[in-house]
């Protein structure tokens, strides 16, 4: 670069620099956001834990009445009537008007994160140019325009896209990222961040082949910019945000994880999603020395762990857990691991073990002095445990609230239904999805 391009440079980042406040390293803008999220997160958190898992398993009931189906038949490939098998789908999915209702979608989510609303109450954008050019200015009509806008949005898509991100796609408060009735695929670029935000819903699109970026100056508000560092190469990463629903992903293939939540984040629910071809599929709390993370509750449900996995479906720290009804059929090393004693509820889950002899364990724990991990509180029932699987236990069972009716989770044995759609979804407006 000759001289007159780095004067150039210069007064261009002064100019910046004297337009927008705190666009290069804000220790003190960051440390406001953080204890901004955090005290939102506490307030968002639910009193009784174990209620919330007793009112999901409630709702798996009530979807699973009158039904007797048991093909699997992944949506995939299936071709028959509508069959909406648990409750998240039975809510939405069989009503051809879908495309008209699309906000409908909005009061289907369940467990921890069932105060979830994402854009429902603003107006639609429609993302009409698949590309990432400006990561400071972003160009209306992309997605990184979209999910900067200071206000309610519910962001759907004009046609089939590939988005390949050039940096963090930085998803602000209260947006859906809906992909119903297109094909929509992030991938072979950066992945997305859900960072100080709440109410965020993304449904039914692929991400894969995510790839670490180099990082520098990105708009992450509407009203802020910043130097970031590379990151991960993480599909989704959620950094103390509440109130988040992902569902009806298809992911594999990313160079971090396919979804890590850390930072304190909580009231996260993520169901109806195939995973496929990766290492470290889900961590939820990023450090032992993060004790913050004990306000973390997660609803894991309807999912379907696929092949070509390892491990970490998921791997948690602190918080409290509620793994329920999903389909593994595949790992390499375990299925569900921990460290710094997190709750881990498993119900009505099928384990089919992996022929290695020694990795028939569905549990790991990790960084465990002595037998500390016997006060931990990890629990299974109605897992359907299949070619040698097992589930190690620890902990006192689980509470059962006197003054409560608490309900059972669906056994094991009805999986194949429930997880039958798992993963991206065909929609075609003017039908049942």
């Amino acid at each position: 670069m000759d001289f007159a391009k780095v004067i150039l440079v210069a007064l261009v980042a002064a100019a910046i620099q004297t337009s927008y406040a705190n666009t290069v390293v804000d220790e003190e803008w960051w440390k406001a956001q953080t204890e901004e999220a955090y005290n939102a997160s506490l307030a968002a958190v639910h009193p009784d834990p174990e209620d919330e898992v007793s009112s999901f398993n409630y709702h798996v009931h009530l979807a699973l009445e009158g039904s007797n189906s048991t093909r699997r038949g992944l949506g995939r490939s299936y071709r028959g009537q509508c069959r909406a098998q648990n409750p998240i789908d039975r809510c939405w999915r069989c009503r051809g008007n879908w495309a008209q209702e699309r906000k409908r979608l909005a009061d289907c989510v369940k467990g921890f994160g069932r105060r979830t609303i994402g854009g429902k109450n603003g107006d639609y954008y429609i993302v009409t140019d698949p590309s990432d050019n400006n990561l400071v200015t972003p160009k209306p009509g992309t997605i990184r325009h979209a999910v900067l806008q200071p206000r309610p949005l519910w962001i759907i898509f004009a046609h089939d896209m590939i988005i390949k991100l050039r940096g963090e796609l930085i998803v602000t408060s209260d947006k859906t990222i809906d992909g119903r009735g297109v094909k929509v695929e992030i991938a072979y670029g950066s992945g997305i961040t859900i960072q100080f935000a709440r109410n965020i819903i993304i449904h039914n699109i692929k991400i894969h082949d995510i790839v670490p970026s180099s990082g520098g100056l990105i708009r992450d508000t509407w009203q802020h910019m910043g130097l970031r560092g590379a990151d991960d190469g993480d599909g989704i990463t959620i950094f103390a945000s509440h109130n988040i629903w992902i569902d009806h992903l298809s992911m594999w293939n990313c160079r971090d994880g396919l979804i890590d939540a850390v930072s304190a984040s909580t009231t996260i629910t993520v169901s109806n999603c195939h995973f496929t071809h990766h290492n470290d599929v889900m961590l939820f709390g990023a450090s032992d020395l993060d004790p913050r993370d004990k306000i973390m509750q997660v609803t894991i449900a309807f999912n379907h762990f696929g092949k070509g996995l390892i491990q970490r479906m998921p791997r948690c720290r602190f918080g409290f857990f509620h793994v329920v009804n999903n389909d593994y059929t595949h790992w390499e090393m375990y299925a569900i691991g921990g460290t710094s004693h997190p709750t881990i509820i498993s119900q009505g889950n099928r384990f089919i073990a992996p022929p290695d002899p020694k990795a028939k364990q569905i549990t790991n724990r990790n960084n465990v002095v002595g037998n500390a991990w016997k006060q931990w509180i990890w629990r299974s029932e109605d897992d359907l445990m299949l070619n040698g699987a097992y589930f190690v236990e620890s902990g006192v069972p689980f509470r059962r609230t006197a003054d409560k009716d608490f309900i059972r989770a669906k056994p094991g044995s009805y999986v194949r239904r429930l997880t039958r759609f798992a993963g991206f979804l065909k929609c075609y407006v003017g039908r049942p999805c």
